[in-house]
């Protein structure tokens, strides 16, 4: 009769499950047989209730965009066409920027040290065109400017519990200044800078909304930098990188300057140098690192994002070139375009994307008439005379990423017009559905048998079943010994 009784109580409990966990059918509840019910109950329950993630999908707009900006350092005015840039008026989650010549490519910051002052000053403008937007000025000037030749965003006090950083590529992020730790407490800023990284001219800048350091899990912010300019090894071309995970998804964008000229075969230099960014960007682990595992290279990533001054030109001349300019007629003049031919061919960017491009080419603009390309204008001192080329694209790799938007915008800052790119991209959010109690090892417990039994490795797991079956006997389903 004892046994009858056991076996009746162990139906219900099963019962219970069954109503309880839609999932049921994935652990196989009609295979366990009665004669091993006893043994096998626990440990199914304990499945049931532990392997219970539930994934989500969100979708986060990132913000992409690039700009040669021609050795010129930032000026308050520029403060308008950095707002245009930007497209705030359609406002992202996500912002990333990447930046070609922010110094002059002179010897001496080619082969000199890093001097942080220019990045700075383009992450305080960008900072600022950001947040004056909502009314909150990115308390500017700071007292302690950060250092942006490599930066990463380190967490005040008290500010949000999801946002983790480790991994930074052998550096040290520099301490929050006064200003910043203000910032923080008062929480003002709608926009953080999560990340910068400089090498020579080339320059990336991440920021996001600051309400998705609380709302998601980002975690493993790297960066890394490759030179493959003068010899092969110096940073007036190249690239710098950042590698992150938002959830379960994990992101790397990398903005690069390649070989310059419209010479027939020097579209091979560039693809060469591409390769070298493929082979020698890397994120190595290091001991801040949590426990999952976090890509090393660039193709190892969930969502790729490609940006910059690729430098790639179109096979014709200057005249046919600007018929077709003049018609806007920009299909029949990506026929001739090379990063077009290698995305089609599958060159170095086999698998790559780029959206249709409706707008015009975007080098390289006359410094005396800012409205016209060099190409055909009348000789003037130290101005090379170029075709027109889309030199700035953004290129995407991974799948389930949309594009909403792909343009260029009208600044006349530089020879180069800022190129940007809105995206639509899932991520994936694990939730769990049945959070655990735990109890401290050695509490002893009423268990289904009537026994007193002490809490051991699996106690988490077994108080939370022992409160699910208090709930269902409050609910009248039936009472448990």
């Amino acid at each position: 009769m004892d046994i009858e009784n056991r076996k009746s109580k162990t139906r219900r409990i099963r019962e219970w499950f069954k109503r309880k966990n839609k999932r049921a059918d994935a652990y196989q509840w009609n295979e366990v047989s009665d004669d091993s019910e006893d043994d096998n109950l626990h440990d199914d329950l304990v499945r049931s209730l532990e392997i219970d993630p539930c994934i989500f999908t969100n979708e986060l707009r990132i913000f992409v965009g690039t700009w040669n900006v021609a050795g010129r350092s930032p000026v308050g005015s520029l403060a308008v066409d950095v707002n245009e840039w930007l497209n705030l008026k359609d406002a992202a989650d996500m912002y990333v920027l990447g930046f070609q010549e922010i110094v002059p490519l002179k010897t001496k910051n080619v082969i000199g040290g890093e001097d942080p002052t220019e990045a700075t000053n383009w992450n305080l403008l960008i900072g600022k065109t950001l947040n004056d937007k909502y009314g909150c000025p990115w308390l500017t000037p700071m007292l302690n400017p950060i250092s942006s030749e490599h930066y990463h965003f380190v967490r005040f006090p008290g500010f949000g519990r999801r946002a983790s950083f480790s991994g930074h590529s052998g550096f040290t992020g520099p301490e929050l200044s006064k200003a910043q730790q203000e910032e923080e407490a008062y929480g003002c800023s709608k926009y953080k800078l999560m990340a910068s990284k400089k090498m020579v001219g080339v320059f990336i800048s991440v920021w996001m909304k600051k309400e998705f350091l609380t709302k998601y899990r980002i975690s493993d912010v790297k960066v890394s930098s490759v030179a493959c300019g003068i010899m092969g090894y110096l940073g007036n071309k190249g690239s710098v990188s950042v590698s992150m995970s938002i959830e379960g998804t994990s992101f790397c964008f990398i903005t690069a300057h390649l070989a310059s000229g419209e010479k027939r075969g020097d579209e091979g230099r560039r693809n060469h140098q591409v390769s070298e960014i493929f082979r020698r960007t890397s994120f190595p682990r290091s001991s801040e690192d949590d426990d999952n595992p976090h890509p090393i290279t660039i193709l190892g990533h969930d969502r790729i994002f490609w940006f910059g001054d690729l430098n790639y030109r179109l096979y014709q001349d200057n005249n046919l070139a600007k018929e077709f300019i003049k018609k806007q007629d920009w299909k029949a003049l990506q026929e001739f375009d090379q990063l077009r031919k290698e995305l089609e061919d599958g060159g170095v960017f086999e698998g790559w994307r780029e959206g249709n491009i409706e707008f015009a080419p975007t080098y390289k603009y006359s410094s005396a008439n800012c409205n016209r390309y060099t190409a055909g204008l009348p000789g003037r001192s130290g101005e090379k005379q170029r075709t027109p080329a889309w030199c700035d694209r953004i290129l995407w790799y991974g799948k389930g990423v949309r594009q909403l938007s792909y343009f260029r915008s009208e600044s006349k800052f530089s020879d180069h017009r800022p190129v940007s790119a809105l995206f639509s991209i899932p991520i994936e959010v694990m939730k769990v559905t049945n959070p655990r109690k735990v109890f401290p090892t050695g509490t002893f417990l009423p268990m289904p048998s009537g026994k007193l039994e002490p809490i051991d490795s699996k106690g988490g797991a077994r108080s939370t079943l022992l409160s699910l079956f208090s709930k269902e006997s409050v609910n009248g389903i039936g009472s448990l010994p």
